[in-house]
């Protein structure tokens, strides 16, 4: 995986993490359709966190690669 295609999925995910926050009922924020929106956000930030850390290992093998 390159990192413009990681870093196209990290805006997706940012962009997922923005849509669903406008779907969250502030007043009763653990019914209805504000959990499964809660569970959106918080999925798209596990996925960005697993890209980070993709990137940042990529990196790593590079420069161990070039020693």
């Amino acid at each position: 995986m390159n990192k413009k295609f990681s870093i196209v999925l990290i805006i997706l995910g940012l962009v997922l993490i923005t849509y669903n926050s406008t779907l969250i009922d502030f007043d009763e924020p653990f019914k209805g359709n504000s959990i499964v929106a809660l569970i959106g956000i918080v999925a798209s930030l596990c996925a960005i966190l697993l890209l980070l850390i993709y990137m940042t290992s990529k990196k790593i093998q590079r420069k161990i690669e070039d020693n």
